[in-house]
């Protein structure tokens, strides 16, 4: 799979693929072989940042103490005190919906059993803890800017249970040429990742939300 043929492909698929009354997303699907996902080495997770962004950036949301108060405040969509963790953690049906609002949450590394305790019933299995694979555990003392400036255009990428990565790579408003881009690079990120790399890869699909799926490899 090379850049030309798959900017191709998707000026193809931007040709065949209905118009729909809003913007659809564009999904890459990875079928995967060979890989006891039972055994963590071979499971994939990772956090890749896309050039062209995904068409809209991710919401961040940071749980912090005093101390790093002001510095959210300047750099993320919204903050939760550490003061007020209490609140979500007694009421769940707040804490979904926080969890459901937000793409990313970034805490304060010396609360996160605090973060934990009030959180993690219902982030833990919408997987929305924060994490510190994705530089998401911060210190007391931190410039939240660079952080937050890469995590607007992060994907994560995981397959744990099933042999499967499906992910939104941008929208149908992008070049063919950015989405192109933004293909390769998760692609090739997954593909150094797997212990057979091309041996595990069954075949690659791309798909517009409401779309046929077109085969790449």
């Amino acid at each position: 799979m090379d850049n030309q043929q798959l900017v191709q492909a998707l000026t193809q698929l931007r040709e065949i693929s209905p118009k729909r009354n809003f913007t659809q997303s564009v999904d890459l699907v990875i079928n995967l072989k060979g890989l006891d996902l039972k055994k963590p080495e071979n499971q994939v997770e990772l956090y890749i940042f896309l050039q062209y962004g995904k068409g809209k950036p991710n919401k961040i949301c940071a749980l912090v103490g005093p101390e790093l108060k002001e510095e959210a405040e300047v750099n993320c969509d919204k903050i939760i005190q550490e003061k007020d963790f209490e609140a979500f953690a007694k009421d769940k049906k707040l804490a979904k919906k926080l969890a459901a609002e937000f793409d990313f949450f970034i805490a304060q590394a010396n609360i996160m059993a605090k973060v934990a305790a009030a959180f993690g019933r219902v982030f833990g299995p919408r997987r929305k803890m924060p994490n510190p694979k994705a530089g998401c555990v911060v210190p007391p003392k931190f410039n939240f800017k660079s952080l937050v400036d890469r995590l607007r255009n992060t994907i994560k990428v995981t397959a744990k249970e099933k042999p499967l990565i499906q992910v939104s790579i941008g929208n149908e408003k992008m070049s063919d040429q950015q989405l192109s881009e933004n293909i390769m690079n998760v692609y090739n990120q997954v593909l150094h990742k797997l212990p057979g790399e091309k041996n595990n890869i069954k075949s690659v699909y791309v798909k517009y939300t409401m779309g046929k799926p077109m085969q790449l490899e």
